[in-house]
């Protein structure tokens, strides 16, 4: 009697767990479908001066708005603009100068402990310059567009950042512009960051005789290469929330090491600046700025 109520209630349980589980709706695993990394950025610019290279394309400030889409942290699409706000840079104000479409691609290659990360970012610029005369039927700003291919490298891990930056001009002169700057970024709070740096850049002959397009008290283009800007900075960043970053900065440019160069910078600067070249003789310039960066 014993076995079989033993027996009665194993089947019981049996049944019970059996029904129990029938009851019970099965658990179904969907597997995310791994969505492509996108990220974008936009960002409002104001310069004090239109500079390159150390020297006065414009003597009044600029605005400068770009946005730039990546996928995977590593293929970008951006867009810049230049806009002049005042009528002192050929009486333009209010009107752009210049847009730039950019297609690029970064990536960061570990090097190990003592270096750090190798940060890699190349990419291709086409310059459209508007087509009209900004001042007159033989404006010297009516100018063709033109074509960029900028590679920069930096070990931001060191404590120095060391950066080289190099652009080639591909339609107009096909010269090309070396840059290499050091610098630190101090923390300073979890928000806030102040970075020194200093900066020297270097033109070859094609580069210097398509900027530098006339000799002082000539009207020949500077056939020399060289030496060209020694930069000094500081930049400060302040994270104002997660998506949105506010910088400054305050820079010095002047050219010391080459005679011939610093003339060709005190003529650019003269020109640019409208003022007569025999009285400019400043191969010097300040200038600073702030920008707003979102990114989401």
């Amino acid at each position: 009697m014993t076995t079989k109520l033993m027996t009665m209630a194993a089947v019981a349980a049996l049944a019970t767990s059996v029904f129990a589980d029938a009851d019970t709706e099965p658990e179904v695993l969907v597997e995310a479908k791994d969505e492509i990394p996108v990220s974008a950025e936009f960002g409002l610019a104001f310069d004090s001066k239109y500079m390159t290279y150390g020297v006065v394309d414009g003597k009044d400030p600029i605005v400068t708005p770009s946005a730039e889409i990546s996928f995977f942290d590593t293929l970008y699409f951006g867009v810049e603009s230049i806009f002049d706000i005042t009528r002192g840079n050929g009486g333009r104000a209010g009107r752009y100068s210049t847009l730039d479409a950019i297609v690029g691609l970064r990536h960061d290659f570990d090097l190990g402990e003592t270096l750090g990360a190798l940060s890699v970012d190349v990419n291709y610029i086409y310059e459209f310059i508007p087509r009209r005369n900004w001042n007159d039927e033989t404006s010297k700003y009516d100018v063709d567009d033109t074509q960029y291919v900028n590679l920069e490298l930096s070990l931001g891990d060191l404590w120095l950042e060391p950066t080289l930056a190099v652009e080639r001009d591909l339609m107009a002169d096909e010269g090309t512009y070396v840059n290499f700057e050091i610098g630190h970024t101090f923390a300073l709070t979890d928000d806030f960051s102040l970075r020194p740096a200093v900066g020297q850049g270097f033109g070859n002959t094609q580069r210097v005789r398509g900027y530098f397009n006339k000799r002082p008290g000539s009207d020949e283009p500077l056939d020399h290469g060289g030496l060209m800007d020694t930069s000094l900075s500081l930049t400060a960043e302040w994270t104002l929330c997660d998506n949105l970053t506010l910088s400054g900065y305050v820079a010095y440019y002047d050219y010391l090491f080459d005679g011939t160069m610093r003339d060709g910078a005190r003529q650019h600067n003269a020109d640019s600046s409208g003022s007569a070249a025999d009285r400019y003789r400043d191969s010097a310039n300040f200038v600073g700025g702030l920008a707003l960066t979102a990114s989401f």
